[in-house]
Order: structure tokens, then sequence, then C-alpha cells
């Protein structure tokens, strides 16, 4: 995956958390709390993870590039498959969210 298709998926789903957080705080039927955090504020937390995920990868990779002492391949392709798998869990729960959102959308009230 090209890395402007990625930073589209997180720009795409960054705002399905900031519209998640924004509706929760319209009505409280919109509302689905988990414990302390709501789910827009969990939604959110998690794609800042993701972030850091490829960020500290992308760093690491530079930095091995750059021969930077300290810095091995191995922990450069760990990071990178770390970042690698949380990105596409997050696609894929993007993806199951656009189609419930979809599902519910098109019901019949």
């Amino acid at each position: 995956m090209s890395s402007p298709a990625i930073q589209s998926a997180l720009q795409q789903m960054q705002g399905l958390a900031s519209q998640a957080a924004g509706h929760e705080l319209k009505g409280q039927q919109l509302t689905a709390s988990v414990g302390q955090g709501s789910f827009g504020s969990e939604l959110q937390a998690s794609i800042q993870r993701i972030n850091r995920l490829q960020l500290n990868a992308n760093a690491k990779a530079m930095a091995f590039q750059s021969g930077e002492p300290g810095i091995e391949l191995n922990d450069v392709m760990v990071d990178m498959q770390k970042s690698s798998v949380a990105f596409q869990m997050g696609l894929q729960v993007r993806n199951r969210l656009v189609t419930s959102y979809r599902d519910v959308m098109n019901m019949q009230v």
C-alpha cells in the first residue's frame, strides 16, 4: 500500500472518529459508553496508536538508513510489521463501521 493511500485512509479514520465524538455530544441515544471511555474516544485513541506505530517505524527505518549505531535491521522490520498489522486492523474496523453505518441508514423505520 502506498504512502498517500495510507495517509488517505488515516484521514478518513480520523474523520470518522471526530464525527463519532461530535455525535456523542448531540444526544444521549447516540452515546455508546464502555467503562470510562466512549466509543468515539476509544476510536480516536486507536487511530492515534496506529499513527504512533507508523511514525516510530518510519523514524527507525530512517535512522537505520542513515547508519545510526544501535539500530538493527530486525528491529526495523519488526516495527514495520507491527505498524502494518495495526494499520490493516484499523482499516478493517473502518470498513466494518462504514458497512454497519450504511446498513443502519438503509433500514426502513
